[in-house]
């Protein structure tokens, strides 16, 4: 159990996720990532199905990466602009650290698929909380790569899809904040209905 019962919510109210480009070295090590991916699987996960995976980008091979990205771009977008092209590279190669996170759904089982994506959304979120109280930032994002053919295709198999870039490292700028929701836009007391059918 989380002991210290005054920071956890501190934490939560203050919670913001860091731009990928803002995130400079150093990233977590090998030990900590390990323990950041090892956190972010005790999600919840009805059925005990685990349905998603994590998979590391390292370092020595984002240029493999960006290769992958900038063919699956070309594809999409026959003739590309100069200034796209740097965008995708730059995409590739920011952040110390790059986990791509899978969504891996058993289809057929008793738990519906829509409960195990909810799952892999948990870990997502659970990956961004275990790198900051380990001394990190995260950024988790998609875009137009979450959703390449060509992009899924070379992480995962069939059935699976990209939940999202999750990219690790130091802050390099200040975090900003942005617009929330007040509870009274999005918490309501529930009102039975007038007649049960």
């Amino acid at each position: 159990m989380f002991n210290d019962t005054s920071s956890l919510p501190a934490y939560l109210a203050s919670r913001r996720s860091a731009r990928p480009r803002d995130l400079v070295a150093p990233g977590p090590d090998a030990d900590q990532l390990a323990r950041i991916l090892e956190l972010a699987a005790r999600s919840p996960d009805h059925g005990k199905l685990h349905p998603w995976r994590f998979v590391h980008v390292a370092q020595d091979q984002r240029a493999d990466f960006a290769v992958l990205l900038e063919r699956a771009y070309r594809a999409a977008n026959p003739d590309p602009k100069r200034l796209e092209i740097e965008a995708v590279a730059r995409f590739a190669s920011q952040a110390p650290e790059l986990v791509v996170v899978l969504s891996s759904p058993i289809p057929g089982h008793k738990i519906p698929v829509w409960e195990q994506e909810l799952s892999c959304g948990a870990a997502c979120m659970n990956l961004l909380h275990a790198a900051t109280a380990l001394g990190f930032a995260g950024g988790w994002v998609t875009g137009w790569a979450a959703y390449s053919d060509t992009v899924r295709e070379a992480f995962g198999g069939p059935g699976e899809r990209i939940a999202g870039f999750i990219f690790l490292g130091s802050l390099g700028a200040p975090l900003e904040e942005r617009l929330r929701p007040v509870p009274d836009d999005v918490a309501f007391e529930w009102v039975p209905p007038a007649t049960f059918p």
